[in-house]
């Protein structure tokens, strides 16, 4: 199947009617904020979108995306290469209504004004939010090894010093 370039944007209502499907690619260069929280994007977005319509009439779009990031690893401040996947799952948000129509598997998504909504901006969003919290590499290819973690240890004269905090008690009891 040849990859095309994802659209930008979609209206979700008709693309569910129709039951479309995107597979694709993104360009890098359009996920600027991933590139902020990332040391570098090595490669275009990899993505597969459809829309459909479930039991209860709801537009849903649901897809997979993968990329490929550098991180810096925080126990040796090396950039390493990260394989980011998503799964994602998602109907459009149209007020209080749909929030308590939609199935807890569903995240809601917000249309813009013209009632479309930004692809690029939701698969970037999956991609952030799948980030991990502290990068690091596996322990077995880090340079820091688990002898080199340990920064020292407190003098025990200082442990011995430190008055007791319940002895103003003491005092009141009297």
């Amino acid at each position: 199947m040849q990859k095309l370039k994802i659209p930008r944007t979609v209206d979700p209502a008709k693309a569910a009617q129709k039951r479309l499907d995107y597979e694709g690619i993104i360009q890098a260069s359009l996920f600027k904020r991933l590139q902020v929280s990332v040391e570098g994007v090595k490669r275009d977005a990899k993505v597969s979108i459809s829309f459909g319509l479930d039991e209860q009439r709801l537009a849903v779009i649901s897809g997979k995306a993968n990329i490929e990031v550098e991180l810096e690893c925080q126990r040796c401040n090396k950039v390493f290469a990260h394989q980011c996947e998503v799964s994602f799952t998602y109907t459009p948000n149209y007020g209080e209504k749909s929030e308590l129509e939609a199935p807890e598997e569903y995240d809601l998504v917000d249309p813009n004004e013209y009632g479309e909504i930004d692809l690029i901006e939701l698969v970037e969003d999956e991609f952030i939010l799948n980030l991990p919290q502290v990068a690091m590499h596996d322990v077995a290819d880090c340079s820091v090894d688990s002898d080199n973690m340990v920064f020292g240890e407190l003098p025990e004269e200082i442990e011995e010093k430190k008055p007791n905090p319940f002895d103003v008690l003491k005092n009141l009891k009297k």
